[in-house]
């Protein structure tokens, strides 16, 4: 039985795979730091989530052939800037190997030296504590130093590989709301 299960994970189809991937709905942010020379670098991810509260540690995955790849495994510490619906320009331009990025902004400074988005709506200031190998991607998990939700708005959010917004936003739970109850 394992051996069928085997062969036929071998036959996925990439593309297919993206496409039901991408039917997961997911939060846009941009990643930031320095590198060897104090250079502030940045890109734009989807794979941020929370792992733990105690101790508080987040993480994010960065492509093995992402061009800053050495930059982001030698860093010792990172933010993630939250994004929200109006910066999507700002998103797009993160996620292209551009030498001018951060042509025209003016980051705020965080721990470490860390270069902020002024405009995010939530940004984490971490040490990072762990790296793994995840397939052509490498996870990194930090521990969260500092946080703090410098903005209110909407979010940006990516599905089946596009910006969406979106069509419900109720705002935060009230203590009367059952997922609310059970901690999510």
């Amino acid at each position: 039985m394992a051996a069928s299960l085997e062969s036929s994970i071998a036959k996925l189809d990439n593309r297919a795979l993206r496409t039901a991937l991408g039917r997961f709905a997911t939060g846009v942010c941009i990643v930031t730091t320095r590198n060897a020379t104090n250079e502030p670098i940045g890109m734009t991810v989807n794979s941020f989530a929370s792992v733990s509260l105690e101790p508080p540690l987040i993480l994010f995955s960065v492509a093995r052939t992402c061009y800053s790849n050495a930059d982001w495994l030698a860093a010792e510490h990172y933010a993630v800037n939250v994004l929200s619906a109006s910066q999507r320009p700002l998103s797009t331009r993160f996620a292209q190997e551009l030498s001018e990025k951060w042509a025209g902004l003016s980051p705020e400074s965080g721990l470490a030296d860390l270069p902020l988005l002024p405009s995010a709506l939530a940004r984490f200031q971490c040490r990072s504590e762990h790296r793994y190998k995840g397939g052509d991607h490498v996870i990194l998990v930090g521990r969260v130093l500092a946080f703090d939700t410098p903005r209110v708005g909407d979010p940006l959010v990516f599905f089946e590989g596009r910006y969406r917004e979106l069509a419900d936003a109720r705002g935060a739970p009230s203590a009367h709301d059952p997922l609310w109850l059970l901690g999510w």
